[in-house]
């Protein structure tokens, strides 16, 4: 079995965030979006561990710590609001949510 290699950790990073990128900028739906910005965020978390044991340090693993614990609380505001949206308007279209008022 080969051991994994940093470029092979962040080539896989790279290619999540790029999927994630992609994801954004093309959908549609509210809760895919937001789905592709949690793989972004995984993506990053990835490359930071991968540093972190390349350097042979625990400081990216502290950072991950501390944006799992943000992302989590990320996750249940922007819930909270997709699912308001969607009460509110019916929708979770980004082309239908393009006012703040109503």
């Amino acid at each position: 079995m080969i051991p994994a290699t940093l470029n092979a950790y962040i080539l896989i990073s790279a290619a999540l965030f790029a999927v994630g990128l992609v994801g954004v900028l093309i959908r549609r739906n509210t809760l895919v979006v937001f789905m592709c910005l949690e793989l972004m965020l995984v993506a990053s978390t990835l490359a930071l561990v991968a540093f972190s044991r390349f350097n042979g340090t625990m400081d990216g693993n502290v950072f991950v710590f501390f944006i799992l614990t943000v992302a989590a609380a990320e996750v249940a505001v922007g819930l909270a609001i997709i699912v308001a949206l969607f009460r509110r308007r019916q929708t979770i279209q980004i082309d239908e949510l393009n006012s703040l008022k109503n």
